[in-house]
């Protein structure tokens, strides 16, 4: 006899679990893996780790900053910001989602400068992306000429195994728990992605919450039929 445990009804917040004995460790993410634990020898000042919405980047990249102590600066800092102090605070950072922004020619000068001081001081930066550097629509040759020479490595797709764990890790993170039956239901039913996953996992926290139900079989029916 399988059990669900209903939420609470209060809408709190959800946080998502970042530390390292969160991260779920499958074939699709083992290469970027070995990249984050390669640090400090990494062959160039900076790394491109891509993939899907979803697909763990931040998480890999908190588990990156926790370890090595680096300083999180949002890609819209760029511009005007004073990059021989930020590396006197660090000398590891990340920046997040930068591929949305290239093509801005001000972005690039200012990541070109940021890629140039982080050698000079032997630090090292940390670059998500939804793509391989070298798709991106650059506007400074040099720039492009040191991302796509930098290593990258993706976050593919999820198998059966590792679906069937991030969703549960999902449902964790907003304190919900499902049973076996709705886990099976749901991963013979879903397209494999781990952005589709997230909005599977958002719209049936809004419908349980909502009727203060929990996570059965007939809420993620209606949940897939409107997906």
């Amino acid at each position: 006899m399988t059990n669900t445990v209903r939420q609470y009804a209060l809408d709190f917040p959800h946080r998502s679990a970042y530390g390292r004995e969160d991260f779920l460790i499958a074939p699709c993410n083992e290469a970027a893996v070995k990249w984050i634990d390669l640090w400090p020898d990494w062959p160039a000042p900076a790394l491109v780790l891509y993939g899907e919405a979803a697909s763990g980047k931040t998480h890999l990249s908190y588990v990156w900053q926790d370890r090595v102590d680096a300083l999180r600066l949002p890609v819209q800092d760029l511009i005007g910001a004073d990059f021989s102090r930020i590396f006197t605070k660090a000398k590891a950072l990340i920046i997040e989602d930068v591929d949305q922004l290239i093509g801005d020619i001000e972005i690039e000068k200012s990541l070109f400068h940021l890629y140039n001081m982080a050698k000079e001081e032997q630090g090292h930066i940390l670059l998500t992306a939804h793509s391989v550097a070298s798709s991106w629509d650059f506007k400074l040759p040099d720039l492009r000429s040191r991302l796509c020479a930098a290593p990258s490595v993706s976050i593919h797709a999820p198998d059966d195994m590792l679906l069937n764990a991030v969703l549960v890790k999902m449902f964790m993170d907003r304190q919900l728990e499902v049973s076996e039956d709705v886990l099976n239901y749901i991963s013979s039913r879903i397209e494999r992605s781990f952005s589709y996953i997230r909005q599977l996992v958002e719209r049936a926290d809004k419908i349980a919450l909502a009727e203060k139900k929990g996570i059965t079989i007939p809420v993620i029916r209606r949940v897939l039929e409107q997906m």
